[in-house]
């Protein structure tokens, strides 16, 4: 319990460091230069608590919940005889975190209405899904087998570099802007800590080399799924640049 307090304090501390100066740069812009209505203030005050208790309790349950839970099932299944079930596991744990990530979700809306209903949301959201999915089952694969990290970098980040000469300007906007969104804090904690937990307990691995490496190729995911969903788009005579 006495963990708990001291572990919310210091989250409280942090969030309060965060928000702080934005909070103040937001009212001066307000009050000096964009003086908009005041029921926009009250809006933005009304924002910034709840962002404050938001963030203060995802935190917290990142902390006491994502971290140890994600560590426990990588050592269980890292320990099995049949530990190749982490790839389905990573692929199943990928597509469902994806799915429910905040960020993704309003990465997904926003591409909906810039391009005015044309890429819709929910079409996004499951492109964004699959891909992650398959890296991080991916990932599985080198953590199980051996495999070095640096084959698939150069293998992926090759294909993204020569689809992104060729790619319309607007999906390799979107493409490369989802790649940041979907290594949100989801991700990082739960599937970061999998990945640790089995490093930690499969023969040969090393935690520090084989464990890492995972966000990399999450970032990797949706860049080049989208970026050929462009070129497929463009074929067809869809959305493509002027």
């Amino acid at each position: 319990m006495i963990d708990f307090i001291e572990n919310l304090k210091k989250i409280i501390l942090e969030v309060i460091i965060v928000l702080l100066p934005l909070s103040f740069l937001f009212l001066i812009l307000q009050r000096y230069l964009l003086k908009l209505p005041k029921q926009y203030t009250k809006n933005l005050l009304k924002g910034i608590f709840l962002t404050f208790v938001g963030m203060i309790l995802f935190f917290q349950g990142i902390d006491i919940g994502f971290l140890p839970a994600g560590n426990s099932i990588g050592i269980y299944f890292g320990n099995l005889k049949s530990n190749w079930l982490l790839i389905p596991l990573g692929f199943l744990m990928g597509l469902l975190i994806t799915y429910a990530d905040p960020g993704v979700i309003i990465i997904c809306d926003q591409i909906e209405k810039a391009s005015s209903g044309f890429l819709r949301s929910g079409m996004v959201k499951k492109i964004l899904s699959i891909s992650v999915a398959f890296f991080v089952s991916l990932a599985m694969i080198k953590l199980v087998y051996g495999i070095a990290l640096i084959t698939i970098i150069l293998i992926g980040y090759s294909i993204v570099i020569l689809l992104s000469l060729i790619s319309d300007k607007e999906y390799l906007a979107i493409a490369f802007d989802s790649g940041c969104v979907v290594t949100g804090p989801m991700a990082v904690t739960f599937l970061m800590a999998l990945s640790l937990g089995a490093a930690s307990v499969i023969e040969g691995r090393n935690p520090l080399i084989d464990g890492f490496g995972l966000i990399s190729l999450i970032a990797l995911a949706p860049m080049i799924p989208l970026m050929i969903f462009g070129l497929i788009i463009r074929y067809r005579g869809g959305l493509t640049s002027e």
